[in-house]
């Protein structure tokens, strides 16, 4: 059975994604936690970093690797950097939880912070500095954005356009030519433990679309 690689975002670890993870194995699917340095290392170093894990998983046929992947925040921009540099990584589908693939307006506020810079890692300066990646054909992208408003924007982007998760605005979250894209009344960091997200993302890992479902 194809692999599902379940990715985390800025300042976390791997086990953050196990609920959501355990969820989507109840579904059905075999589950793969992937961490890595979400600040040190670039975004294209961390690239480099899951095709290798991807690789390993021995899922390969003709000299490509098969899998299917699941990313929150930051994880999503890691994963459609590697798909853009590594081209024997099959996605067959790729579901987006909360990525901020337009822009960050948090992270351009949280920059203007002293320290804010060296908070934000060297992966998130990557992206804000380099061209936006565009989708390959061969991977059905789903988007899940969030509208209830709690989270980092409190502290640090007041500004920050509506709808959004407490962090990333819906707006931030689109990604051209997307094959379908929902928005769930949850937070950021609540993307993780919501059992809707959860249902959300099967529903697109199985059938590629997010029809039938209700926020």
């Amino acid at each position: 059975m194809t692999p599902v690689i379940i990715i985390h975002g800025l300042w976390m670890h791997g086990v953050v994604m196990l609920p959501l993870a355990r969820r989507i194995a109840d579904a059905g699917f075999v589950t793969q936690r992937w961490s890595y340095p979400s600040m040190w290392l670039t975004l294209s170093e961390n690239a480099d970093s899951l095709a290798a894990f991807c690789r390993g998983l021995g899922t390969g046929r003709g000299g490509r690797h098969r899998i299917q992947i699941v990313a929150h925040s930051m994880g999503g921009l890691v994963s459609l950097r590697m798909l853009e540099r590594h081209h024997d990584i099959d996605c067959a589908r790729l579901v987006l939880i909360g990525t901020p693939y337009v822009d960050s307006h948090a992270a351009h506020c949280l920059a203007r912070w002293p320290g804010g810079r060296c908070l934000l890692g060297r992966s998130i300066a990557e992206w804000l500095a380099t061209p936006r990646p565009q989708p390959r054909s061969d991977c059905s992208l789903g988007l899940i954005g969030g509208t209830r408003a709690l989270g980092l924007a409190a502290l640090v982007a007041r500004d920050l356009p509506r709808p959004h998760d407490g962090v990333v605005s819906v707006a931030e979250t689109r990604v051209p030519g997307a094959s379908a894209q929902c928005l769930l009344p949850v937070t950021h960091s609540g993307m993780l433990l919501s059992k809707t997200v959860a249902a959300h993302c099967n529903t697109f890992l199985r059938h590629g679309s997010f029809a039938g479902l209700q926020p």
